[in-house]
């Protein structure tokens, strides 16, 4: 009893500290990458911090999956370096008897992975492609910010606004139109926005239209300069949402499963891989945990880092496999998952039966040595 409390104690503080560490950086991360996007118009800057958070969680079954690896591996490696290994070693408990006191701490955090890459992950792809479509396919007016050059949705109408003072009216204003072989400049000292039955128009005052057409080097440029005090002119309302239905990241997962088809198992590859990766890592954890006092403390954990990404990678190349075709569902699932699980098992009895090479080497040969006297 006392032993089982005392590691599930200290699992605990180590997993704590791990996962706020990976989040903060997985947050700074997200973060910086956000902000990019939103400085170049492709995310509403207002949706920054649900963008984050929509991003998080889609990165939570690698988060604790990595925190519980890590988190295993330190607290199994001090025991070994702090020498209490050898008194657990000595009271008749093998490295095997750690597995199931592991396993009983592990299993909620396992089952927040399963649910968060099977039902959580597509959740989240769905409604971050939701806010990046919506911001897309606002109205053309929508698109438009004070001090910046903005294109309309279509791409026929660049528009500028020196100064927005109340949000439905500007000053300094610039538009510029190219229908065809037609172009045309609008500058206007003031407009507003007007809602009509009909539609939105943008309502000029005192100001000049220059058109001209844009032909072949050996024709004349016709121009038509025009002066007014009143112009209005008609501004694209919002598109309809578009919803990429289609699209294989934004199926949930019982939808994967009735469409069998190759991109689809490639992404349920991916999110059943993800749930069966953190049980064996807990596995490869234990077998793992090792220290050398006289080796430094970041040993262990770079081997942990490395390892972790060569599974990730492993999984990418694994689902990139299925969708196309070079290997089916089960083959893949087998040899990747099951190869993994078999390398944690034979691992974790060589490390409780102290086997190795060398041992081995020298039994082999003692076994044909006795052979041969006989």
């Amino acid at each position: 009893m006392l032993f089982q409390s005392s590691l599930r104690k200290e699992l605990a503080r180590s997993f704590g500290a791990t996962l706020v560490v990976l989040i903060t950086i997985i947050l700074t991360i997200v973060l910086i990458r956000t902000l990019g996007l939103a400085s170049k118009g492709q995310v509403n800057p207002q949706d920054v911090m649900l963008l984050m958070a929509y991003a998080t969680i889609g990165r939570l079954p690698t988060i604790l999956s990595l925190s519980l690896f890590i988190a295993i591996l330190s607290t199994l490696s001090r025991l070994y370096r702090d020498s209490e290994m050898v008194v657990w070693f000595s009271s008749g408990r093998g490295l095997s008897s750690f597995v199931p006191p592991v396993l009983r701490f592990s299993w909620p955090v396992l089952l927040v992975i399963a649910v968060s890459a099977l039902w959580l992950l597509p959740w989240t792809q769905e409604k971050t492609q939701e806010l990046r479509s919506r911001y897309q396919q606002r109205s053309d007016l929508d698109r438009v910010a004070p001090g910046q050059f903005q294109e309309s949705s279509d791409g026929s109408r660049v528009f500028f606004i020196n100064r927005d003072s109340e949000r439905k009216s500007g000053n300094d204003i610039f538009i510029t139109t190219r229908v065809r072989d037609t172009r045309s400049v609008v500058t206007a000292q003031s407009g507003s926005i007007e809602q009509l039955p009909d539609g939105q128009v943008l309502k000029l005052e005192k100001g000049q239209r220059l058109e001209y057409q844009e032909l072949s080097s050996d024709k004349a440029v016709t121009m038509r300069v025009s002066q007014f005090d009143v112009y209005g002119a008609r501004i694209s309302g919002a598109k309809p949402l578009n919803r990429d239905t289609t699209s294989f990241k934004l199926l949930s997962t019982w939808d994967l499963m009735q469409t069998p088809s190759r991109p689809n198992l490639g992404e349920l590859a991916w999110r059943i891989g993800l749930t069966l990766s953190g049980i064996n890592l807990v596995l490869l954890a234990v077998a793992m945990a090792h220290a050398n006092p006289r080796a430094g403390r970041s040993g262990r954990l770079i081997l942990a880092i490395f390892t972790f990404l060569v599974y990730s990678n492993l999984m990418t190349l694994s689902q990139n496999w299925v969708a196309s075709g070079v290997m089916g569902f089960g083959p893949i699932m087998l040899a990747l998952h099951g190869g993994f699980l078999a390398v944690a098992l034979l691992w974790l009895t060589s490390r409780q039966h102290a086997w190795s090479l060398a041992g081995l080497w020298r039994q082999g040969v003692g076994r044909l040595r006795l052979g041969g006297g006989t």
